[in-house]
């Protein structure tokens, strides 16, 4: 009797153990397909701030300001006591760079300097170390508008390893700003073969852009941005997105650009400006105004400080510009002490608002020094406004001329050039150019889209030209004919 019990005892558990596992098989499966449940996410892992801003500038890549910061103070930290950790005075000198362009804090740019240079100095025979030094020093150049220096230490990084994609992006700048349009598409070429990353698109889209290919430069900085690493840097690129929505006159959506990277990046002034130039352009002058100052009390940068003047004027403050145009020319002063060249800012200042020929003077030697479009517009502009209107188109020309280089379809470039040929009665090439400059963007300027249009009515319509009748056509022929 005992043994029958002990048998439907141990039969009685199996049925349990199979019943258990069932259910825990029915359980899974049904929790598995629950639809609103999801499978635990494993934590994702944030770099450290000081980390994030070294992925950044050893990619050559927009980090933001307080990781900036963070690097900036461990890498200080670190070499004081490895003075000869020449990786680590690279990293800091490029750090430096980066923040001196985000902050318009030229201060940084001596600390740069000094730090690459003692990387130099102690790498040694390491190429790899050499290389990030040179680099370092091609953006530092870059930065304070010194393109020959900048394309000389860039080339000698290519020298010590041709194959690093680094050294290509500040070549890119430096062949641009001395006019090399040559070796911009051959650098280029050579970049995109070595790499394909968000920062190199964002270069790919300056070039375009330059060429007048602004579809080719949407889509490569819509891809830069899709694909940015980080806030600042995918805010970075919205910020170039925005300027090209600006440049061809859609200033609705570049405000709406220029609004999302301030968004993702507080810091992101050149956004702010941008958001300036927008709601000007859309009749919002009290919140542009407000826009500019806001971005000059965290980056006085001369630039934006000029636009705030011009469209003070615009409005009729004229103290009130001046006092912006005065500020421009003090802080280019102040920014020379740290070896950062402004001639093509100031130029441009002293030809629409003060001395034509002392601009004349400043942009003749600029040209001499680094001839790239930008510099044979303002000069050409600057000789208009002296008087010298015949030597004024050459270089007019030349910031318009597509086969040459000045291939960038910028509305303000037209303008000056439509100006220049009506002064010498070259009327028909003057409407042409003042109609491109308001088709291309109607909003170029707060100033000078006012003159532009009296300037394009003053020469009305074109004159009727009567058509040839087939006899006028005939090709007149000899008397033996």
């Amino acid at each position: 009797m005992e043994k029958v019990q002990e048998e439907r005892r141990r039969r009685t558990g199996r049925r349990v153990l199979i019943a258990a596992l069932a259910g825990s098989l029915v359980l899974g499966a049904a929790v598995a397909l629950w639809p609103w449940e999801r499978p635990v996410s494993r934590p994702v892992v944030t770099p450290a701030a000081g980390a994030q801003a070294l992925s950044a500038v050893v990619a050559g890549a927009p980090a933001g300001l307080p990781e900036l910061g963070t690097l900036i103070g461990e890498r200080e930290a670190w070499v004081r006591g490895h003075p000869r950790d020449a990786r680590a005075w690279a990293v800091l000198g490029a750090a430096y760079v980066e923040q001196g362009r985000r902050t318009a804090d030229a201060a940084n740019y001596p600390r740069a300097e000094q730090a690459l240079r003692t990387s130099l100095r102690v790498a040694g025979t390491r190429k790899d170390v050499q290389v990030a030094a040179l680099d370092g020093m091609a953006a530092l150049a870059n930065a304070r508008r010194d393109f020959p220096a900048a394309r000389a230490w860039g080339e000698a990084a290519l020298k010590v390893e041709p194959k690093r994609w680094t050294t290509y992006p500040p070549l890119l700048d430096a062949y641009t700003g001395l006019g090399d349009y040559k070796a911009v598409k051959r650098t280029l070429d050579r970049l995109l073969e070595l790499h394909s990353g968000s920062a190199v698109r964002a270069r790919a889209a300056a070039v375009y852009r330059d060429r007048g290919w602004r579809e080719d430069a949407a889509a490569q900085l819509s891809d830069a941005a899709a694909g940015a690493s980080s806030p600042a840097e995918r805010a970075a690129w919205l910020e170039r997105a925005g300027e090209l929505s600006w440049e061809r006159g859609d200033p609705q959506d570049a405000l709406r650009r220029f609004q999302e990277a301030v968004r993702i990046d507080p810091d992101q002034r050149a956004a702010q400006a941008g958001q300036g130039r927008a709601l000007a352009a859309l009749g919002r002058t009290t919140e542009a105004l407000n826009a500019y100052r806001v971005a000059l009390a965290k980056q006085p940068c001369p630039q934006y400080a000029l636009e705030l003047g011009e469209l003070y004027e615009s409005i009729g403050l004229g103290e009130a510009a001046r006092v912006e145009y005065d500020a421009v020319r003090e802080r280019v002063r102040e920014v020379a002490e740290a070896g950062v060249d402004e001639t093509l800012l100031l130029g441009r200042l002293e030809a629409d608002h003060g001395d034509a020929r002392a601009a004349v003077q400043l942009l003749r030697a600029e040209w001499r020094k680094q001839p790239g479009i930008e510099v044979a517009d303002a000069l050409g502009w600057a000789l208009h406004r002296a008087g010298q209107d015949k030597e004024a188109l050459r270089f007019a020309t030349a910031a318009t001329d597509p086969v040459h280089g000045g291939g960038v379809r910028s509305a303000l470039y037209a303008y000056h050039r439509g100006v220049i040929e009506r002064e010498l009665e070259q009327y028909g090439a003057a409407r042409r150019h003042l109609q491109e400059a308001l088709r291309v963007n109607p909003y170029f300027s707060p100033l000078h889209v006012p003159s532009a249009r009296q300037a394009l009515a003053a020469l009305g319509e074109p004159p009727d030209v009567p058509v040839p009748t087939v006899e006028e056509s005939k090709e007149p022929q000899d008397e033996e004919g």
